[in-house]
């Protein structure tokens, strides 16, 4: 049975979300960091300017200017944005994540305002995404000694590079793009639609040497967060490209998903994790949600079910675990950043935030993809 959305109830978290938004930039200017997670009262980052989450920032701010045109958003994406600068400054310090970083914040601030300084910041970072591709068909993961790693967040930073190719005409960047993709299908999806975190390779051979559990529970089981990337990157690729098995395999992630959620739509941090202790994660419900909207309009036979399913995550993220107060700045509680490191369970993240806000705009009839512009 179709899950209808509510205009009343629609309406009314949105309101909520435009009466918390001019808070969470107030607490933002109070700082001369980017805002990452919230802890007594203030917004806090103690990871400096390369942090892989900075771009959902602006990004955040950049999607609340699409849903209400007030120039109070404006105003803070382009400070963040700005902000920014000081990772390309150390450019030795970025990896992997250059899309999270720059194409949801510089690149969708020159598809709106079409300023020189913002594509220069978005086509250097593709040129350095680009620069991270090993020719056996992976985009290499962090730095340091770990020249075969490679993950599955990369397949949402692929918007980046073919981005790249729409800007220049270049094609190298969309190649690249599709080469990497292809390879995840081969070496990261398993069988039964899982995904592995993290697969090492002899960076010379392409040799599969290790698939670790990463961030999730064990070696072998499902990451939650990993699953919900997979999910709306291969969603984004088809998108870019057009090519079949991208939107098969996101067909895939998305039924697996969807089988092995808990009845209250909060996933926990990874499926095969035991019933205790108690381990959520809305950021992936986040990300799933919105990717889910995407693909119900691409696959029409399972189309009611991916919104239906989209729908009632943020149903669950709004009612359950929304922070409507003025006491502390971010809105989604129960944010989670791996099954091992339980002193980041359960704690606000910008980037659930920013996914939680596109879901809401893409119910609300938003055509801006800030991954597509």
């Amino acid at each position: 049975m179709s899950t209808s959305v509510s205009p009343a109830w629609l309406g009314e978290v949105w309101d909520k979300v435009t009466a918390k938004m001019p808070y969470c930039v107030e607490k933002a200017r109070e700082l001369d960091v980017i805002p990452y997670t919230a802890k007594d009262g203030r917004w806090v980052n103690p990871y400096g300017a390369s942090w892989w989450t900075n771009g959902f920032w602006p990004a955040l701010a950049r999607l609340m200017e699409i849903g209400t045109g007030e120039a109070i958003y404006r105003q803070e994406a382009e400070r963040g944005e700005a902000m920014m600068d000081a990772a390309l400054e150390r450019f030795e310090e970025l990896h992997h994540d250059l899309g999270f970083q720059f194409k949801i914040s510089s690149g969708v601030s020159y598809a709106l305002t079409k300023n020189p300084k913002s594509l220069r910041r978005t086509l250097f970072a593709a040129y350095m995404l680009a620069g991270r591709f090993n020719p056996n068909g992976f985009i290499r993961a962090w730095n340091g000694d770990r020249a075969g790693w490679s993950i599955i967040d990369t397949m949402m930073n692929l918007p980046l590079l073919y981005w790249a190719s729409r800007e220049t005409g270049d094609p190298r960047f969309r190649l690249i793009a599709q080469r990497h993709a292809d390879h995840t299908i081969q070496h990261f999806i398993r069988p039964d639609a899982s995904s592995h975190h993290i697969v090492i390779f002899d960076p010379e051979t392409d040799a599969v040497l290790d698939t670790p559990r990463g961030q999730g529970y064990a070696p072998g089981s499902s990451w939650t967060r990993g699953q919900a990337w997979a999910l709306y990157g291969f969603t984004l690729s088809y998108l870019w490209t057009g090519k079949d098995s991208y939107l098969e395999t996101a067909r895939r992630v998305a039924d697996r998903f969807l089988e092995r959620i808990t009845p209250e739509w909060i996933p926990n941090i990874d499926f095969e994790q035991p019933e205790q202790p108690f381990a959520k994660d809305n950021c992936a419900g986040a990300i799933a949600a919105s990717g889910l909207l995407e693909l119900a309009a691409l696959v029409p036979e399972r189309s009611e079910a991916y919104r239906d399913a989209a729908l009632n995550m943020v149903k669950a993220m709004a009612d359950h675990c929304g922070d409507w107060t003025m006491d502390e700045p971010g809105i989604l509680r129960l944010c989670s950043g791996s099954y091992e490191d339980r002193s980041s369970w359960h704690i606000k993240m910008v980037y659930g935030d920013c996914f939680f806000v596109e879901a809401l705009l893409k119910l609300k009839g938003s055509t801006k993809n800030i991954w597509l512009l």
